[in-house]
């Protein structure tokens, strides 16, 4: 249990100090490279939702982040009876990633509103500012920065529907909470069979 809560803390303050930094020192749409043209460091703002996809405007967003803590509060009992049955360490490992990333993301949503100012594409924000937070609680907005625009081109004109349009891949901008609740996912996905199959003998 001390290794899983280690994990956790880990990435969660990994996850807040690079967000902290960014949300800081650089404005909306801010960029600069870290390898050539394929990893970006690039600032922007999301409503809640991985990889900077919507939900419903400030109604969506309320009730999105309280399933979102309704879901992390669940995970976390789930974990806390994984560690406890001893069941296989890696099924343990991608709850607590899958854990971490969200509630990592949820700390921007509570919080983020009521300690920095707004960002703009002309305006670093400030934290803690005279006049109060840019929102309200669980009104944050949660903040992206990796961006992998490895291959840029054009969908050829054959193409239904996307024919001519210029495509970017990987589009999404995203953080390491949204990091971490992948690589969680992808490793019940691959690992499924040796998470849950069934135990021989008996």
């Amino acid at each position: 249990m001390k290794r899983v809560l280690l994990l956790v803390l880990v990435i969660l303050i990994v996850d807040q100090v690079f967000k902290v930094w960014i949300k800081t020192n650089m404005y909306m749409g801010q960029e600069f490279s870290v390898i050539g043209n394929w990893f970006l460091i690039h600032f922007t703002e999301n409503e809640g939702m991985a990889f900077g996809m919507k939900f419903g405007g400030e109604a969506g967003k309320l009730i999105l982040s309280i399933f979102r803590i309704i879901a992390v509060v669940f995970i976390g009992f789930y974990l806390y009876y994984l560690t406890r049955k001893k069941h296989p360490f890696g099924l343990v490992i991608s709850f607590a990633l899958i854990f971490a990333g969200a509630l990592g993301n949820i700390i921007d949503s509570a919080f983020y509103g009521l300690l920095f100012s707004a960002s703009s594409y002309h305006q670093i924000a400030v934290f803690l500012p005279e006049g109060g937070g840019y929102a309200g609680f669980l009104h944050g907005k949660v903040v992206d920065m990796l961006y992998f625009p490895i291959i840029e081109g054009r969908f050829p004109q054959w193409m239904p529907f996307w024919g001519g349009d210029s495509f970017i891949f990987f589009r999404p901008v995203f953080n390491i909470a949204d990091s971490s609740i992948t690589i969680g996912v992808l490793m019940l996905i691959v690992f499924q069979r040796k998470f849950f199959g069934k135990k021989s003998g008996g």
